[in-house]
């Protein structure tokens, strides 16, 4: 349920948001009267994006790797510059270039999945704490992932990357309060293009295990997003919201 103008005045980046999760997550804060900036690798679809979101008057897309300081430093200059603040992020943008067994993973692709999904998003906080949220205040929130907190063979290193992840925003958390709060979110199977090698072709059986008997979709971590960043979680910070459809009670690796 989306609610017009809770997040009136406040602007949002969002990291790797030209589809899927964070695609989803954009059009939420739209929804509710954000204005964001979302970022991703490929101009042309952010574009295509933009103008699904509404157009310049609310979108701004701003292209460029999310481990790319550069880029970072861009992007959230270009928040201020263009809507006046930056009170909300949203680190998004992940990688996840192998599957198989940790035991034969490249340690070059290893230290990579640490730089873009740890210290890229370290980064992200630092710039926008420097621009705007060190003294205006703001919210923060990580996409981890279950298998930060269940093991997930096959996709085993990416989940300890979220797992750092995690511990990090609750030592943001414990830094960063009162003025900003810095939250978590850990999805389960959500059905986007990122995660296809994870149920193509046994959707039904995969669901079968979920207590709600269906995988994620983007909307839902698009409203669990738009949640922590509001002020209805205004009490919540280091908070590590799980949204797996129930697949952590069956005691199932998801």
């Amino acid at each position: 349920m989306t609610v017009p103008g809770k997040f009136d005045g406040r602007t949002a980046i969002v990291t790797g948001a030209s589809r899927g999760i964070g695609f989803a997550i954009a059009e939420r804060l739209v929804a509710d009267g954000a204005r964001v900036v979302i970022t991703a690798r490929k101009k042309e679809a952010l574009e295509e994006a933009v103008a699904r979101l509404g157009g310049p008057e609310v979108a701004l897309a701003v292209a460029g790797k999310a481990d790319d300081t550069g880029h970072q430093a861009e992007a959230v200059g270009q928040a201020v510059e263009r809507f006046g603040s930056l009170d909300m992020l949203v680190n998004n943008a992940g990688v996840n270039p192998w599957y198989g067994p940790m035991v034969e993973l490249d340690l070059a692709v290893a230290r990579k999945v640490v730089e873009v999904n740890c210290i890229a998003a370290l980064s992200w906080v630092q710039h926008a704490h420097r621009a705007w949220m060190g003294e205006h205040g703001g919210a923060v929130v990580n996409v981890a992932s279950h298998s930060a907190i269940s093991p997930a063979p096959g996709v085993g290193f990416y989940g300890a990357s979220k797992a750092m992840l995690v511990a990090m925003t609750r030592l943001l958390a414990v830094e960063l309060g009162p003025r900003i709060r810095v939250n978590a979110v850990a999805p389960a199977v959500v059905k986007t293009k990122f995660a296809a090698a994870l149920y193509e072709g046994r959707e039904e059986q995969l669901a079968a295990a979920y207590p709600l008997k269906r995988l994620g979709e983007p909307d839902d971590i698009g409203g669990a997003v738009a949640f922590l960043l509001s002020a209805d979680a205004s009490l919540l910070t280091g908070h590590l919201l799980v949204v797996d459809g129930g697949v952590t009670l069956a005691g199932v690796t998801a």
